[in-house]
């Protein structure tokens, strides 16, 4: 609900036509499909006695889950890239950030994990697995399942490691040397309105950034290391469910959204009063 809500706030609010709340009304949807993967499956296993998943279904839910959380990474990078290019780059922002550029992003955005993650999918895909076949877990989780292989692969390991460490640790880099220098150019402003308006949309963007990649980076830079099988449930369920959950009202806190998101309350009341 909250994030069709802010959805339909940035599609119905002119004054959100701008990259950086078309940014946001793109990853709103996209963190739903991000939770549809797996949140309806661990509350169907809930009140299932059969609690089963095919090989088929597992590596799809994988795959998207997977794939649906990268591309969350990658809007959090452009966004990040947005608020340096707005703040640090005032003047020339409007010749740099055009609509064929946003556009570029938005698709960029959508598209980069369901390429990049089928990779690692195949590899791990193709491991020899002979039983059991159970996975001490809530979702089809990369680690456990390649815990279930008859032999271990190392090199399926280190192209797995390889590939998280260098998307998560570096957009992770990326983003905190992009919001360092943009604290430092809001420093710097000389009006006060302005320096609250500036922190306000980065701590919004900051808090996100740092529960997403916080837990995950836990979890996936080093696949290979042992991690106790509750606490990586506990991680898993932070970074699945947790964090979605946090965001929309992260996000709303957002002085322009806050207005916007009324309008949309408004309207959808009046309309069930006039129905």
């Amino acid at each position: 609900m909250g994030n069709t809500a802010i959805a339909c706030a940035v599609k119905g609010d002119q004054c959100l036509q701008t990259p950086m709340y078309i940014f946001l009304g793109n990853f709103s949807p996209l963190e739903m499909c991000y939770i549809t993967t797996t949140v309806p499956n661990l509350l169907a296993n809930f009140l299932s006695t059969t609690k089963s998943i095919s090989f088929v279904s597992c590596f799809a839910q994988f795959y998207f889950f997977f794939s649906f959380g990268c591309d969350e990474g990658f809007y959090l990078f452009i966004m990040a890239f947005d608020r340096y290019l707005a703040i640090c780059h005032l003047l020339p922002y409007p010749l740099i950030m055009t609509r064929q550029l946003c556009t570029g992003l938005v698709v960029l955005g959508w598209s980069c994990g369901l390429v990049l993650f089928l990779t690692p999918v195949v590899f791990i895909s193709q491991l020899p697995y002979c039983g059991p076949n159970i996975i001490n877990h809530f979702m089809c989780d990369p680690v456990p399942i390649m815990m279930l292989s008859c032999s271990e692969d190392t090199t399926t390991q280190f192209i797995y490691s390889t590939f998280n460490a260098i998307f998560m640790v570096g957009t992770f880099l990326f983003m905190l040397c992009s919001y360092a220098l943009v604290i430092l150019a809001v420093l710097k402003m000389p009006s006060e309105a302005n320096k609250s308006k500036a922190f306000s949309t980065c701590a919004s963007h900051l808090a996100v950034v740092f529960l997403f990649f916080g837990s995950i980076m836990v979890m996936y830079v080093s696949p290979g290391s042992t991690h106790p099988v509750e606490v990586q449930k506990l991680v898993v369920l932070l970074y699945s469910v947790l964090t979605p959950l946090c965001n929309p009202l992260i996000y709303s806190l957002n002085t322009e959204m806050k207005t916007a998101l009324r309008k949309v309350f408004w309207t959808e009341i009046l309309f069930i009063k006039h129905n």
